[in-house]
């Protein structure tokens, strides 16, 4: 009886994931972006749109960049002109959504680039970028990807190694 008490009182103090997602449209998407990189010749990314859930954030919608910004694949890496950005906000002001991390594709491993970390997507403190390594051909799941957190001031907090305990496919 009170193993099960421990496990009650402990699931109640457990901190829920910070980012949720439901595994079919987290499949649709990354197949999308993996698609988009043109047979892995180059990145691809998206705005992953969504709404708060208490403490949670819900991703609910992928943005891809190039659908916002024609160009922001064509270098071969991701370059979103920032002037473009307007028709990303009046898509979320129609659908009801925010803008609650966004997520691109690496040729090879998922840690920040050193433009990743000086060129937050959205600068703003609290949002969340996740990199999917190798194209998105092999890891594409929390535990094997990258996550991190804009802390401001060009500061991150890595939380890759907290895998489906930050971000959970439900």
């Amino acid at each position: 009886m009170s193993s099960l008490l421990s496990k009650l009182i402990g699931s109640l103090r457990r901190k829920p994931p910070e980012l949720k997602c439901k595994a079919q449209v987290w499949r649709d998407g990354v197949g999308e972006l993996r698609r988009r990189t043109l047979l892995s010749t180059r990145e691809s990314g998206a705005f992953l749109l969504g709404v708060d859930e208490g403490p949670s954030k819900r991703i609910l919608e992928f943005v891809f960049y190039d659908d916002i910004d024609p160009n922001a694949l064509a270098s071969g890496i991701v370059h979103f002109d920032g002037t473009k950005f307007p028709r990303l906000w009046e898509h979320c002001r129609t659908r009801g959504y925010g803008v609650v991390a966004d997520v691109h594709v690496h040729p090879g491993s998922y840690g920040q680039s050193s433009s990743d970390m000086a060129n937050p997507v959205i600068p703003r403190a609290g949002h969340y970028a996740v990199i999917l390594p190798d194209f998105a051909v092999r890891q594409t799941k929390p535990g094997g990807i990258g996550m991190y957190e804009y802390l401001g001031d060009g500061r991150w907090n890595t939380r890759t190694a907290e895998g489906s305990k930050f971000f959970k496919l439900d």
